[in-house]
Order: structure tokens, then C-alpha cells, then sequence
């Protein structure tokens, strides 16, 4: 297959082109803005690949996506570009409803023109898988409730209500057009590249810098967490193989509070960096406590038994193993994180000037 993926450089769509060049026989076109959290240099492993093409393009830019999709002819479209971060969808919620909404109609619109345009047996094997998010279902209330394909959408965030609605729009287009479309929806992702402004990696490299942890409220929300890698296994299996007009829910069988995870993180620490930064006694005493964010869901986990048993995909690592992993990439790689720290990964690209990601993570 020819895959577009739109939002390859971010954490979960490098991690699918590197899944799909590393492992597959397949091509990938990957179409990216290039905001902030895009980074090209989490795919430097696979970039001169014959496999791999890519497009600097906004996804609300109708014209080029024609180009694109004439010049490229695609068998499938992966759906992952997308504004993601929730603290900054409640202080500026504008660029989510642009790139969520707006992107996504207008992706649907160009796929929709370039497929109907196929011959029979292309058209018939063609598919736009849209990646959504966990976050869509809203707030579960019972300890033991899990959201399934047919929990009701109820959005707590901005970002949240962005999401939903793109899938509203991928759903329409299925139904009144036809168009051959599937959604997974998906719990909290983390691993190698991940941007730091998110939990684990922003827990991770304050207490290498003996800096405060962050962790909103009392720290009890509850999240499942997958890794990234199983992520993008499953992706590519539903693409390959899930049924036109199914929803699939992707989930890591990891639900932790986030205190949890952030203790887990500060334990593997000190086992594997000691030696800490001067006048710090141990790195759980860097945690602080901080104003919880506004409409903050409490509990959010995924039943995936419909993946597991129609698609025959479980994810591989645990939570203990996957992050003992991520400590260790993410201390093995300073090189990587450090340019995205100090802004040099996108000053260089876009002659940007540093800006200040980092104050909290997405927690």
C-alpha cells in the first residue's frame, strides 16, 4: 500500500511511519504543518528511506491536498493531524477548531473528490482511518465502568469537543457519501518522542533538572496508558484489516492515578540516576501540587476486548515494562530532547524563536 498519514511528525504519527517502514513493505507519505510539536527528527532513523516521502502542508489547505493526492495517489489515508494538547485548547481554543474541525472537513473533502475519482478495484479496496482519542467519552463516574464503541460522546475540554466532532464529520461522510472511513479512539499514549510537555516525558526531565513535578489537584485522575509502539501496531492492524464503518477502541490494560505514575517515575530514577541534582534528597520530593485544570475528568479506561477479538491485537508491554523503557530512551537520547528544550529543533526549520512549552504538562 501507499499511506498518507497527515500528522507524521508528531509522537504517534512518527511512531506509525517508523512501524510501517521498519516492518511492512508499504510506502508512507507523510503530510505535516509542522507546528510546534512536529519534529522531524524522531523520524531521522527512517528519512532517506526510497519508502518515505514528505509533504510540509496544512491540512486546511485545500489546493495542496489536491496536489498531494494527484501527484502521490494514495491507497489509504491515515487520519492523526490534530491539536492534542488540553491546556492549551482551554487557553486558546481557536487553532484546535481549526485543525480538528475545519482540517478534518477538509481532508474528508479532498479524499472524498480524489476517491470517487478511482477506478473500481481502488475505490473498493480505498480506506481514511480516522485517530481519535479517549477523551471524546468525557468523564467515566462508577470505578469499574469502561467507555466501549457506543459510549456517548460527552466532551469535558475544548480539545476533547474538537475531537468529538471530527469524528461526528467522519461518521457523516461514511454514511451520506459512502466514503469507506474507520475511527479507533484511543487512551493515553506515551514512549520514545514523546513532546515534553506532556506527563511522563515533562516528570521525566524536571527531576534530571531537580525542577518542580507538576501534578494537578490531589493527583488521583486515573488514566490508561498505552505504549506507543502497541499503538501503532494497532493502528496499522485496523487499517489493514478493520471491517469500513467500525469503531475500534485502543487501549494498554494500564489504568494508573496520576500520582501513581508520577512515583513510579521518580523510583525508577532513582535506580537508574542516583546520583541527583545537588540539594535534592529524592526526586518524590519535587513533587508539587498545583490548581487542578478546569473540567478536569477524573477517570477515563478503555474496554479494547472488540480489537482483541476481531482485529487479534493486545498490546506487548506492560505498564512497568513500557515505562522502564521510556526512562531509559529518554536518558539515552538528550541529544533529541534537549533541541525540543531549548528550541533549536524548529528555530533551525522555521527561524522560530524559542517559546516556553513546558510550564505544566498535559496531566
Amino acid at each position: 500500500m501507499k499511506i498518507l498519514i497527515t500528522g507524521g511528525a508528531g509522537f504517534i504519527g512518527s511512531a506509525v511511519i517508523r512501524h510501517i517502514i521498519s516492518n511492512t513493505a508499504d510506502s508512507v507519505v507523510n503530510v505535516d504543518k509542522l507546528t510546534y510539536a512536529g519534529n522531524l527528527e524522531s523520524l531521522s532513523d527512517i528519512e532517506k528511506n526510497d519508502r518515505y516521502s514528505f509533504e510540509q502542508v496544512d491540512i486546511c489547505n485545500r489546493v495542496e491536498l489536491d496536489r498531494i493526492f494527484t501527484t502521490h495517489q494514495p491507497d489509504v489515508v491515515m487520519h492523526l493531524a490534530a491539536e492534542s494538547h488540553v491546556d492549551r485548547s482551554i487557553d486558546g481554543p481557536a487553532e484546535f477548531i481549526e485543525t480538528n474541525i475545519v482540517g478534518t472537513y477538509t481532508l474528508l473533502e479532498a479524499t472524498r473528490e480524489y476517491w470517487n475519482k478511482l477506478e473500481q478495484t481502488k475505490k473498493s479496496a480505498f480506506r481514511f482511518h480516522h485517530i481519535s482519542t479517549d477523551e471524546v467519552y468525557g468523564d467515566l463516574k462508577g470505578p469499574e465502568d469502561l467507555f466501549t464503541e457506543t459510549t456517548p460522546y460527552a466532551p469535558s475540554s475544548p480539545y476533547s469537543a474538537s475531537k468529538a466532532s471530527s469524528d461526528h464529520l467522519v461518521r457523516a461522510w461514511q454514511r451520506t457519501y459512502g466514503l469507506p472511513t474507520l475511527i479507533t479512539n484511543c487512551s493515553n499514549n506515551y514512549g520514545p518522542y514523546h513532546f515534553p510537555e506532556k506527563l511522563i516525558p515533562l516528570v521525566i526531565l524536571n527531576a534530571l533538572e531537580g525542577k518542580p513535578l507538576p501534578v494537578y489537584g490531589n493527583g488521583m485522575q486515573v488514566r490508561d496508558w498505552l505504549y506507543v509502539e502497541d499503538h501503532a501496531r494497532a493502528l496499522y492492524k485496523v487499517v489493514s484489516d478493520g471491517v469500513v464503518g467500525e469503531t475500534y477502541n485502543i487501549g494498554g490494560h494500564n489504568e494508573k492515578a496520576n500520582i501513581e505514575v508520577v512515583k513510579t517515575i521518580c523510583t525508577l530514577l532513582e535506580e537508574l540516576v542516583p546520583n541527583k541534582p545537588d540539594g535534592i534528597e529524592s526526586y518524590q520530593s519535587l513533587i508539587t501540587y498545583v490548581k487542578d485544570r478546569p473540567g478536569h475528568d477524573i477517570r477515563y479506561a478503555i474496554d479494547a476486548s472488540k480489537i482483541e477479538k476481531e482485529l487479534d491485537w493486545t498490546p506487548t508491554e506492560t505498564f512497568e515494562s513500557g515505562l522502564r523503557n521510556t526512562v531509559i530512551w529518554y536518558l539515552n537520547n538528550k541529544q533529541w530532547w534537549s533541541r525540543v528544550l531549548d528550541g533549536s529543533y524548529s528555530r533551525e526549520r522555521l527561524g522560530e524563536q524559542k517559546e516556553d512549552h513546558f510550564n505544566k504538562g498535559d496531566i
